[in-house]
């Protein structure tokens, strides 16, 4: 039976990261915003959180880097919507979900998904995708338009 290699760990605190994320999901350092889309998309896809925060890493040899960052919001994003017989959220870590009408809410203009203790922010470009199944009343605000009918999203 083979062991498992016991991997050696290090951690690196927020107030120590080089890197950062913006409010709309855009990751930093000194030299800028990140262009790159397969270093984006690898820093997306490292987010992990636990106990402490939010933290991107990587396995190298026998290595955990773990490392802790800022970010101004959220470090969680959907960045892509399907519409079909249910709507499937596409995340910013790379992992889809179905949504959860009564896990909606809008704060401060923004349109969030509540999952557990994380907090996963719209981008704009989803919600011009999803314009058309969004719905608002003068009266009673905004609601989401399903084929199981019409869902209040609550302002919080």
């Amino acid at each position: 039976m083979a062991l498992e290699k016991q991997l050696k760990e290090i951690v690196v605190p927020k107030e120590e990261a080089v890197f950062w994320m913006d409010r709309f999901g855009h990751w930093h350092n000194e030299g800028g915003r990140f262009e790159h889309k397969k270093i984006i998309d690898y820093f997306n896809a490292a987010i992990r959180r636990d106990p402490d925060g939010y933290f991107v890493q990587q396995v190298r040899d026998d290595l955990l880097e773990k490392v802790y960052f800022k970010y101004e919001d959220t470090p969680l994003f959907v960045v892509d919507a399907v519409v079909g017989e249910g709507i499937t959220l596409l995340i910013n870590t790379g992992e889809t979900l179905p949504l959860e009408t009564d896990q909606l809410y809008i704060h401060k203009d923004h349109l969030y998904l509540q999952r557990g203790e994380d907090r996963i922010k719209f981008l704009d470009r989803v919600l011009l995708k999803l314009a058309d199944c969004i719905d608002e009343d003068p009266t009673n605000g905004f609601f989401l338009l399903t084929a199981d009918g019409r869902f209040p999203i609550p302002e919080r």
